[in-house]
């Protein structure tokens, strides 16, 4: 799948609304009220991730969960990326579990 340009990069990124684009990468911070919250919603992308065979970094900070996507094997994002992004998205929008 064929990198993406900045300008189709920004253009996508108007629909996901908290995403940034940042060092060939897209990424969002989600905040949940207990760390368990987070953990769960972790396990939900990762099911979701594992099943489309891309992978996202995930920093976990206490409360705080920050995904970035970026295809390492074309050297930024791809659509493949703001697929998964919208795939995390429909899924905190879902919550709980």
């Amino acid at each position: 799948m064929a990198k993406l340009t900045d300008t189709e990069i920004t253009d996508r990124l108007k629909s996901l609304a908290g995403w940034q684009y940042k060092d060939n990468a897209i990424s969002k911070l989600y905040r949940f009220k207990e760390f368990m919250d987070g953990i769960r919603f972790i396990n939900r992308v990762a099911e979701m991730a594992e099943a489309a065979d891309h992978h996202p970094d995930i920093l976990i900070n206490y409360t705080r969960v920050t995904f970035t996507c970026t295809t390492h094997s074309e050297g930024g994002v791809t659509e493949k990326d703001f697929m998964l992004a919208e795939q995390i998205e429909r899924a905190f929008a879902a919550k709980p579990g």
